[in-house]
């Protein structure tokens, strides 16, 4: 319907006429909600065709003042104090602030009367002065401000003023923050700025976005918006039905008590947004139809692509980098916390989400997508989903570690390991200083082995790896059916803007080379970076990545050393208590020092992967962003787990045996795994690393750090500040000023990160930790909310991007899972006793029964044959020792091939080889079996999709047809019109000149030619 009413005609003959008649068609065409935003002189207006579509839309010309300074003095100050009340409009209290740009600005000399350099305001409110465009051309409005700006400026600095280096910059950054804003101005938006009353200070720039272009923005970004046409969703039926609605009333109480849609059975049918068919849309507010995360996403790309002669600054980012803005941000919608009763999106999010007393509902995930956006509305939903998932692997682990306690008593390895009447003389475990010891003594160590150690385990490892399959599966499915109400399907890729960094290095090389002017603007476009531009960035990643990798790896092997070197060190105390404690000891301290070696490790690794992704100098946002995961996610794995790879396959492989061991550093033994082998080590450095970073960088950090950002923002910019008075000053602190203090946005990285390191702590390792998804489970409950919190009080509010799925974050979570199946049958077969036990059992047992099992793998060893030197000095062993056993499948000193491996070692590690083979196989047979038997698109949802596609369709040709009978009957009445008209004429024509009468047929035949043109 607004498509007809702006088609009208403008006399371009008679200037005067022209602003008269301009004025009273634009009052009678657009809507009161226009004349509100439009608040400029009514003579000064005028109407151009937009080159978008070829629609005809209205701007405004307003009187090019200078937009730096533009402020009331004096008496006015007091109306500035009452206006915009919620700090989310302009000073009229009307036009919403979309967007606010911060920045620092450092006067030089005394302020000037504003009188004398600045005009009086012409348009808005009497108390401030606003700047306003409707989108005025280049060609008019420059020569009216650069003759104004050369006023100014001589009004300013009458004679020459030598500018020290400071100043000189200043200005600098002045003169680009007006040429900036100018060219906001021409792009249609609307500015209001603060004065700039201090010496030194901080300013505000808000800005405001018209219908007009809101609506051009939309239809050139295909933002998808409502139509006037709804339909039924189709319900499942059946049992799953009648489940639904039982599962429905049983989580009632767990549901957040935020605004739903009224008929949750119906949805609103969208379409990207078109000027030229307006008459689709359900648009009962111009105010409410683009909520505020769209608007602020439309300035948003504004912002971007609006650039800047001086300095060839293409776009609000180089800006910021170049310190000429310090911020850009949208504003919150207002308080979380308060006494006032006024209820918006931020203060619902805080209380039914962000809370840490909320923690047992659900999250409120499409008030999430409509605050947030939509890719923080996907993170949430897959952490939500995570955390839900874990709740039946805890459950099963929880099981499993209570079968360990409950069987622990009918154990027979672990009773014959603790039965003093089988005295197994154990050899010494160091050289000279260590005694012989009886195997007995480590019945502790053996008991809690088998609480980890059993059979329950191996099911738990299939378990767990078809968990992560279901998960990603079931994440597939709930990303497309948030796909489909968000209105995400077919969503295409945007064309992203290139990065600051990228735009600045191109420039050099087109300077470097001078083969390219400037004016050529379409070899400027083909001119971009080669890799071979590329390449030192290239060969610095490669370099220092392997260099932090193999940092992290000595950093093993420094705790290795400690572990070896402390252990002999207590070894040698005169201390009993000390010497038997000396196991637990050496573990504990060395897991602590690994702990707090991973937290350094991993900021230091965040850093250095955000600066070698910005020296390969990607060139959009995106790519960007894909290589900083990969790198970062590269070095943080490695951090974490090259320790727990240690203890899993390698510790104890390497230790030679009695009379011909393996020493590091002329005289260290290499460490060997407990008498109970090394899976109880490997427990004790999983859990402790995995609870350490989730208790310390996971949730410590994340609230310290923040508040410390904030608290340190705050005092340097009150000691930046000058202590004046300022008479403009709000009493309250206004929501711009309120969200400037908080902790800018930098990306979902981190929150991804992390969680998906707490992954692979529960899938990768989780044969020798079945307790890791309770802990996982426990920590994501609260960093749920931990996250949301921050979201909601302590970061600034995030540009809304739209995304239909996590990206390459379940291309790692994926291949994770794969690599889980791989790790946790090694950890089965080398590094648990399951293989040896069930061997014994069925190949070499007697009796079919575990009788005998810890004989059978010790082997024998003639004390005679030790080393000279390494004997045990001063033995208080109680009997004289002949022989000592170790753990290991080797020959007798008796045999012809003495301490050779046996035929028992072959044999088992034959089965371990062939138990990796059919357990990797089987569970990747299972897992594919899963994935075939779930689609990735709901049954339902496909149908929907469907539905929509073909209801779309059937409204565009249901509109089409009843335009097409609008536009017939205003021809069928035009006809009448002009028949009647001519009847008319003709009648009085025969009446005039009844003497003349023209012949009958000449008259109708004209006037039937007159009716069909």
């Amino acid at each position: 319907m607004e498509t007809h009413m702006l088609d009208f005609a403008v006399p371009s003959s008679h200037p005067a006429l022209n602003g008269r008649k301009t004025a009273t068609s634009a009052r009678d065409s657009f809507s009161a909600y226009d004349s509100k935003y439009l608040t400029v002189p009514q003579n000064r207006t005028s109407l151009h065709r937009s080159g978008t579509n070829g629609a005809l839309e209205a701007s405004v010309v307003s009187y090019r003042s200078s937009i730096i300074n533009n402020y009331v003095e004096g008496s006015q100050a007091g109306a500035r104090d009452k206006a915009s009340p919620s700090g989310l409009h302009f000073r009229d209290s009307k036009r919403k602030v979309d967007y606010v740009l911060a920045y620092h600005y450092r006067r030089r000399l005394a302020q000037h009367v504003p009188g004398a350099a600045s005009p009086e305001p012409r348009c808005g409110s009497a108390s401030v002065a606003l700047v306003s465009n409707g989108g005025t051309g280049k060609g008019r409005a420059e020569p009216q401000q650069q003759q104004h700006d050369g006023q100014r400026a001589l009004q300013e600095w009458p004679g020459v003023v030598e500018l020290s280096p400071l100043d000189t910059l200043e200005e600098e950054r002045r003169l680009q923050r007006e040429e900036y804003e100018r060219n906001l101005l021409e792009a249609g938006l609307e500015i209001e700025k603060d004065p700039e009353n201090k010496s030194q200070g901080l300013s505000f720039v808000r800005i405001h976005a018209p219908w007009q272009v809101l609506s051009r923005e939309a239809e050139l970004l295909k933002i998808k918006m409502p139509t006037k046409k709804m339909y039924e969703i189709t319900e499942e039926k059946g049992i799953l039905k009648t489940l639904n609605e039982i599962w429905c009333k049983l989580t009632e109480p767990l549901q957040p008590q935020v605004p739903q849609q009224e008929d949750t059975k119906m949805k609103t049918l969208s379409y990207p947004f078109s000027r030229e068919k307006i008459y689709l849309y359900n648009i009962k507010d111009r105010d409410t139809f683009f909520d505020n995360a769209t608007r602020s996403r439309i300035v948003r790309e504004i912002l971007k692509r609006t650039s800047t002669k001086a300095r060839n600054s293409m776009g609000i980012g180089t800006l910021i980098a170049n310190n000429v803005y310090d911020a850009a941000y949208p504003l919150h919608d207002g308080e979380y916390e308060g006494q006032n009763d006024d209820m918006n999106e931020r203060k619902l999010l805080y209380e039914e989400w962000a809370r840490y007393g909320a923690f047992y509902k659900f999250q409120p995930i499409d008030l999430i997508r409509k605050y947030f956006g939509e890719k923080i509305g996907l993170y949430f939903a897959w952490l939500g989903l995570y955390t839900e998932f874990l709740i039946p692997s805890s459950v099963v682990g929880i099981i499993v570690f209570l079968y360990g306690c409950v069987t622990i008593e009918s154990d027979i390895p672990s009773k014959e390991m603790c039965d003093q009447r089988n005295a197994f003389t154990m050899c010494p475990l160091c050289d000279k200083f260590c005694d012989y010891w009886n195997l007995s003594s480590a019945c502790a160590t053996a008991r809690a082995s088998h609480l980890f150690d059993n059979p329950a385990t191996v099911f738990f490892s299939i378990f767990m790896a078809l968990w992560a399959t279901m998960f990603l599966e079931q994440w597939k499915r709930l990303q497309m059916r948030l796909s489909y109400f968000w209105d995400l399907t077919g969503l295409e890729e945007e064309e992203e803007h290139p990065r600051p960094e990228y735009e600045t290095k191109l420039l050099q090389k087109k300077l470097k080379n001078k083969n390219i002017t400037t004016e050529s603007t379409n070899e400027n476009e083909k001119e971009k970076l080669t890799w071979i531009d590329r390449m030192p960035g290239y060969a610095a990643n490669f370099g220092l990545i392997l260099f932090m990798i193999l940092l992290a790896f000595s950093a093993v092997f420094g705790v290795i050393v400690y572990r070896i070197t402390t252990a002999a060190a207590l070894s040698f105390s005169a201390d009993e208590t000390t010497r038997s404690n000396a196991r637990v000891t050496v573990t504990a301290t060395a897991v602590v020092i690994n702990l707090v070696v991973v937290l350094i490790l991993d900021e230091i690794y965040g850093a250095v992967a955000k600066w070698l992704t910005e020296i390969e100098i990607p060139k959009t946002e995106k790519i960007f962003e894909e290589r900083l995961i990969l790198k970062a996610f590269l070095l943080k794995f490695v951090n974490s787990y090259a320790s727990i790879f240690y203890v899993a396959f390698f510790k104890g492989r390497f230790v030679g045996r009695p009379g011909r061991y393996v020493y590091v550093f002329e005289g260290y033994r290499m460490e060997e795994c407990a008498p109970g082998g090394c899976l109880m080590e490997l427990c004790i450095q999983l859990s402790i690393i995995m609870l350490g970073k989730q208790l310390i960088q996971n949730n410590l950090f994340e609230i310290g750090i923040p508040k410390l950002k904030k608290l340190f923002r705050k005092l340097k910019d009150e000691r930046t500040e000058v202590k004046e008075m300022d008479t403009n000053q709000s009493k309250h602190p206004q929501q711009w000023d309120l969200d400037y203090i908080l902790e800018p946005f930098t990306g979902l990285t981190p929150e991804y990160m992390e969680m998906i390191i707490q992954f692979g702590f529960v899938t990768l390792f989780v044969a020798s930790f079945p307790l890791a998804p309770v802990f996982a489970l426990l920590n994501n409950i609260i960093e749920v909310r931990l996250d949301a919190k921050k979201f909601v009080t302590e970061l600034r509010r995030p540009d809304t991007v739209r995304e239909k799925d996590i990206g390459i974050w379940y291309n790692i979570l994926s291949g994770i899972g794969k690599l889980s199946v791989i790790i946790n049958a090694f950890v089965i077969a080398v590094t648990s006793d399951f293989i040896p036990r069930l061997m014994y059992q069925y190949a070499y047992s007697q009796n079919g029964t575990m009788h005998g099992f810890i004989n059978h793998t010790l082997s024998y060893f003639n004390v005679s044959q030790l080393k000279a030197g390494t004997q045990p000095e001063n033995s208080l062993f109680a009997q004289e020792v002949s022989f000592c056993r170790f753990k290991d499948y080797r020959e007798p000193p008796w045999s012809p091939h003495q301490y050779e491996f046996s035929k028992q070692y072959w044999a088992v590690l034959s089965a371990r080889l062939a138990f990796v083979i059919l357990f990797q196989n089987l569970v990747m047979f299972l897992s594919v079996l899963v994935d075939w038997m779930i689609p990735d698109i709901p049954k339902d949802i496909s149908e929907q999709i469907k539905k929509e596609k073909t209801m779309l369709v059937d409204f565009f040709l249901k509109e089409e047809h009843e335009k097409l009978k609008l536009i017939e009957s205003f021809v069928a009445r035009d006809k009448r019109k002009r028949r009647s008209g001519s009847k008319g004429r003709r009648s009085r024509a025969a009446s005039f000149s009844q003497c003349h009468r023209s012949p009958r047929g000449s008259s109708t035949s004209f006037s039937s030619q007159h009716t069909v043109v």
